[in-house]
């Protein structure tokens, strides 16, 4: 076995022992810390289920409307003429909304093209260069009460046009279309 393979395996419970070791000798109460915000974890998860079970909603009603394909459809003639390939337009569209559909439409764009092909490579590069902005702003400023949340959406959907671009850009430069 090699080195990184050990020290992938011992890295978490490692690290887990020494915050217990070292919260134990700053004499802090480790275990009722620990029960306490496994409450104030399970509570939160509570109450981010009507913001997921909403979000999922609209995401489900966006592909089934044939918004997405009246879309990528208007957008071909565009993307072919600048060299981007249309197949990831779903997952460009997709990212900022759900990870989970993300990841979902990555794996699938990897099983049809292949991990090595440009769209596989461009959907994986795309894939952890930007974020599932609305769904955090939906769920997480939801669950905590926050109501004015539009500089954190622009901010947030400007980084990841900025990191869908940055992923074309380096992905080309490096592999090639």
């Amino acid at each position: 076995m090699g080195w990184i393979t050990i020290i992938s395996i011992w890295i978490i419970p490692m690290l887990i022992a020494f915050i217990l070791l070292y919260g134990t000798y700053k004499k802090v109460p480790t275990y009722e810390t620990f029960v306490d915000g496994a409450k104030e974890g399970f509570s939160m998860a509570i109450s981010i289920i009507p913001y997921l079970v909403g979000m999922l909603v609209a995401i489900s009603v966006f592909r089934a409307s044939g918004a997405m394909d009246f879309i990528i459809d208007s957008l071909r003639p565009i993307l072919h003429a600048i060299g981007v390939p249309s197949e990831i337009v779903p997952l460009a569209m997709i990212r900022p909304i759900s990870g989970t559909g993300a990841l979902g439409m990555t794996t699938d764009l990897i099983a049809t093209y292949g991990p090595d092909s440009f769209i596989g490579r461009l959907a994986s590069t795309m894939q952890g260069s930007t974020d599932t902005t609305l769904y955090v702003l939906t769920v997480y400023f939801g669950a905590v009460g926050i109501r004015k949340m539009g500089d954190a959406l622009k901010v947030g959907l400007l980084a990841d046009i900025v990191g869908i671009i940055a992923s074309i850009v380096i992905v080309t430069l490096v592999f090639g279309p």
